[in-house]
């Protein structure tokens, strides 16, 4: 276990100068500040600042490294690995407050926000401009948090992750500074890529308070489309042969047996019990309807059956809340149960193989673990549903998971996609990245000599 470190009065006396209410040290803002929506335990920090803008982000940084005190950034609370526990204490520096949209620049194709903005909220703002922010998890997480997970989700295969949809941040540094990075140009090579270098650090290297943001503009058609499949190897085989094809496919979703069977029963859906894709196309309207029956064709080449699709947005949207929220729906399986969703991403050559190993290791170890993910891109979730009192089932569990992300590994992939590595996957970055994991320790040395910032989090304390 990890040291806290005592918070000093002094500190907390000049932060509620600085904040007045809006530093808290109530049970309430505590307790809701201590997890994320992963499977690791609670850690309450010992106050929450609720911010709003970048400067009082950044005195409240200068004024907890100046009492050596750690520093834990907080958006909506949506990751999963366990990125916003206080390990060492210390402060939980809220930004959701600071959700001003600063500029929409449509003729640019680019927006500039404040950290706390979610995704919806940003989209709901940019439809009316005929506009969308791409990247799409799922959760309607703040985008300073999309940005320092390193997010992407189900329009990946089309649009990228956050690395690619990010052209600059407004970061807050350990020793308070503030830095500006990027810019609103499309391209840059001059000096080293500080933004890439801040998207993904999860809160370790620097505090995001501001993002500029890549646009795309609205698709003139958009239409969705299910189809069960006679196995997983066929489901996930036609979507190889859907991108080899060069078939421009916006979204594509994999459910297996048990994921259908969870989305069905919570979503009110009627789908056939049957390893399924969820896909949708985005163009014109004739470009869609031809992305739509070459997709069909090949999914009747690899077992595909009926191939529903849809341009009626009320059907898109059913569809997609349904997987959105297959989460809740896969936990709704086993009333009480813990989950422990998990990531991996492979090539996409070796998706299928990796995923009927990982099932068949589960159904040998026992286990309930349903699959599901964004296959477009290679990258599948497992969601392990276990019982936390039991200790034995779960080192089953974690047994599994270290086969999964070696198997991962092994293939030529990542130990994740876009979770991130929090306190869940620490020693899988080391077995990943070997001698790589000490370079980016000096980049954090760096940094945050301290350690102050999210401590405990990417790299063993």
């Amino acid at each position: 276990m990890t040291a806290r470190i005592e918070p000093s009065p002094a500190l907390f006396s000049a932060l509620r100068a600085l904040l007045g209410e809006r530093f808290s040290v109530s049970p309430y803002d505590i307790e809701s500040h201590a997890r994320d929506e992963s499977w690791h335990e609670p850690e309450p920090p010992d106050g929450v600042a609720f911010v709003e803008s970048t400067e009082e982000a950044a005195a409240v940084v200068r004024l907890c490294a100046e009492h050596h005190t750690p520093i834990v950034p907080f958006g909506a609370g949506t990751s999963v690995e366990g990125h916003v526990q206080a390990v060492r204490g210390g402060v939980s520096l809220d930004l959701s407050r600071m959700k001003a949209i600063l500029s929409i620049e449509p003729d640019d194709l680019d927006c500039r926000v404040q950290a706390g903005v979610t995704r919806m909220q940003l989209n709901r703002e940019l439809e009316k401009q005929g506009l969308m922010f791409p990247v799409d998890p799922g959760a309607d997480a703040t985008l300073g948090g999309m940005a320092a997970t390193g997010a992407s989700g189900t329009t990946t295969v089309r649009y990228g992750a956050m690395r690619e949809n990010v052209l600059g941040l407004t970061v807050v540094t350990a020793d308070g500074r503030i830095v500006k990075t990027g810019g609103r140009a499309r391209k840059s090579s001059s000096g080293y890529d500080l933004t890439r270098l801040f998207v993904g650090s999860e809160g370790t290297l620097g505090v995001i308070t501001e993002l500029q943001l890549r646009l795309q503009p609205l698709p003139e058609a958009v239409s969705s489309a299910v189809c069960a499949f006679e196995s997983l190897d066929g489901a996930v085989d036609c979507v190889v042969e859907a991108l080899q094809s060069a078939i421009p496919v916006a979204r594509c979703e994999l459910l297996d047996e048990a994921s259908i069977d969870a989305v069905n029963g919570y979503s009110k859906l009627d789908l056939p019990r049957a390893p399924t894709l969820f896909l949708e196309f985005h163009g014109t309207q004739s470009s869609v309807a031809e992305q739509a029956e070459l997709s069909r064709a090949i999914a009747a080449q690899h077992g595909g059956g009926e191939f529903r699709w849809s341009a009626r947005r009320e059907d898109r949207d059913k569809l997609w809340e349904a997987r959105h929220k297959a989460y809740y729906a896969l936990k709704a399986l086993r009333p009480g149960a813990r989950g422990w969703p998990t990531d991996v991403v492979v090539p996409i050559s070796k998706l299928a193989e990796c995923i009927r190993e990982t099932v068949a290791d589960c159904g040998s170890l026992g286990l309930l673990a349903p699959v599901l993910g964004h296959v477009g891109d290679g990258n599948f979730h497992v969601a392990f549903l276990f019982d936390e009192g039991d200790a034995e089932e779960l080192g089953r569990v974690r047994e599994a998971n270290r086969r999964l992300i070696a198997r991962a590994l092994a293939m030529g992939g990542a130990c994740t996609g876009e979770h991130g590595v929090g306190l869940g996957k620490i020693e899988a970055l080391e077995a990943e990245h070997g001698e790589g994991v000490e370079l980016m320790r000096k980049i954090k040395q760096a940094l945050d000599p301290e350690g102050l910032l999210n401590p405990g989090k990417v790299f063993r304390d």
